[in-house]
């Protein structure tokens, strides 16, 4: 049974099978929320806020080994830097885009990975993805995962509690993994709103009012 640690940020506590747990992230506050599944206007303010926070990194330089994802506002930056203070420039650029929310910065002083280290992290993440969509209990299409020496980052939403512990306990099971960092969300539903009815009719019109008033009738 697998014993790799799982870190899920922002939650007081964890329980799961053949796994440790604690609370930690640097985006805590985010992490203890619930939100909804991402609306089409909130994609597309993801990928823009993704976009303008790599185009940025290019510019400056030196972050070429730090991966962005975000997901509602939250942006993750994962990967390597050779100082200090280009981990804080990382994240400083993370803050500057205007749909930024909030910002988990997992980036880690570092020399440089190389090929077959990139290689091994990319071979990682296909195997995780790999098991979310072959589970069972697992909405595999609203997590994200990125890997970094065998630390498996996951980035998402799911529809439960025991959908979230799920996901990190297949992640952890997959050979090469060292550590699951969670940042998957639990969503609210979405509340129904109830449908005012009058003799069964939506929308208050009775079935005589209904019928009289197809017809041309009054009362």
């Amino acid at each position: 049974m697998s014993k790799t640690p799982i870190l899920v940020a922002g939650l007081l506590a964890l329980s799961c099978t053949g796994c440790v747990a604690a609370a930690v992230g640097t985006a805590g506050a985010v992490g203890l929320a619930t939100v909804q599944d991402r609306s089409v206007g909130q994609a597309v303010d993801d990928a823009t806020t993704s976009n303008d926070i790599k185009t940025k990194m290019l510019r400056e330089g030196g972050l070429g080994e730090v991966d962005v994802e975000v997901a509602d506002g939250l942006v993750l930056l994962s990967g390597r830097v050779s100082e200090p203070e280009r981990r804080t420039l990382a994240e400083n650029i993370a803050w500057s885009s205007t749909n930024t929310r909030d910002v988990a910065n997992e980036v880690v002083i570092d020399r440089p990975g190389g090929f077959f280290a990139n290689v091994n992290d990319e071979i990682i993440t296909a195997r995780v993805r790999r098991a979310l969509i072959g589970s069972s209990s697992v909405r595999s299409y609203n997590i994200n995962v990125e890997t970094y020496d065998g630390v498996v980052y996951l980035m998402g939403i799911a529809g439960t509690q025991e959908e979230l512990v799920a996901a990190a306990e297949e992640a952890s099971y997959v050979g090469g993994v060292k550590q699951v960092v969670s940042y998957i969300r639990v969503r609210i539903p979405e509340p129904r709103v109830p449908v005012q009815t009058v003799d069964g009719v939506p929308g208050g019109v009775s079935d005589r009012r209904a019928d009289q008033e197809l017809s041309g009738g009054n009362f």
